[in-house]
């Protein structure tokens, strides 16, 4: 038998559900606030339980959420995907500062707003001559969980700065915004077209839960457009509790 753990799946399926396969943790994400009230570490809520396959609802319409209960076929849901095939690095915009580059893919933004936590990342990518400045683009860029942004460190052989992050998959939850937000892949869940054409895999993505992004199957921050509240904001609070459930990069 072997040692390896059965890689973790997710299919898209035609105007329905994610499928996912193999063994994934999944649990609520919150959006935790530092002191000054911004996006700053990620509290982990509850863990859910499910098998070995099981069904993510997309539509936004489950009342069972986040697990499919068919409504997508009531709603009329249209999935049709229009996310670039293209990898992020194609995609980018790169930001070159002295000591750290910045990959940006505007389009693939969530709205979970770390990246302006504390003088946002491009400044602190341009002014990464200093020690904090590197810092704080390490953890802003870290801790978007789409993966908008992915800094180099231009000191250690242009190497991309991210998180270690064991495949697992988070239910955002933005009680600062009073929002739902996607569905926070982590570290490389392959996702696959309903057409069998495989999306580049990324560390971190985030795949739209409330039915309305112009760039599905990912998130572009539609849920904060339509308000989607996926019935737990109620029983969550932004305070921070002293964890954080990624770990910025040393720089």
């Amino acid at each position: 038998m072997s040692d390896h753990p059965a890689p973790v799946t997710v299919v898209v399926t035609v105007d329905g559900p994610y499928v996912v396969t193999g063994p994934v943790t999944v649990e609520h994400q919150v959006i935790a606030q530092d002191d000054t009230g911004e996006s700053w570490t990620w509290k982990r809520a509850d863990e859910l339980t499910t098998g070995r396959r099981f069904s993510l609802c997309r539509c936004g319409h489950s009342q069972n959420k986040p697990f499919c209960d068919d409504s997508h076929v009531a709603a009329g849901f249209d999935g049709t995907e229009t996310a670039s095939r293209a990898t992020h690095a194609a995609q980018a915009a790169v930001i070159d500062g002295p000591t750290m580059s910045l990959a940006d893919v505007q389009g693939l933004c969530a709205l979970a707003r770390f990246c302006d936590g504390h003088g946002d990342a491009w400044a602190a990518v341009d002014g990464s001559l200093d020690d904090e400045a590197r810092r704080i683009a390490a953890h802003e860029t870290s801790h978007c969980p789409a993966g908008r942004l992915v800094v180099r460190d231009k000191n250690a052989r242009d190497v991309e700065l991210e998180p270690e992050l064991a495949p697992s998959i988070g239910i955002i939850e933005d009680p600062a915004a009073q929002v739902s937000g996607g569905l926070w892949l982590r570290g490389g869940i392959a996702v696959t077209s309903e057409d069998g054409t495989p999306y580049p895999v990324r560390n971190r993505a985030v795949l739209c839960r409330c039915g309305a992004s112009d760039n599905k199957p990912f998130c572009d921050g539609a849920h904060m457009r339509t308000r989607f509240d996926d019935g737990r904001l109620s029983s969550l609070d932004a305070t921070a509790d002293g964890t954080d459930s990624v770990s910025a990069p040393p720089v």
